[in-house]
């Protein structure tokens, strides 16, 4: 079975930097990758356990794992 082929985007932040996720949207779903191992296995989400995460990341509740 051939992969699929997805639309891969990334954060503007990222360019250049090289530490970067990338999201693609995958049927109902939406992928999650490491953008330095794109062969490596994708993490699949529902659109509404994206949509809770973004929230969350909007309102900082993940700002302390940064520190």
């Amino acid at each position: 079975m051939a992969p699929l082929q997805l639309d891969w985007v990334k954060a503007s932040r990222s360019y250049g930097h090289g530490d970067c996720v990338e999201l693609a949207p995958a049927g109902d779903m939406i992928a999650l990758r490491d953008s330095k191992r794109p062969e490596a296995p994708h993490l699949l989400f529902t659109r509404a356990e994206i949509a809770a995460f973004l929230d969350g990341a909007r309102r900082g509740e993940f700002d302390h794992l940064l520190g």
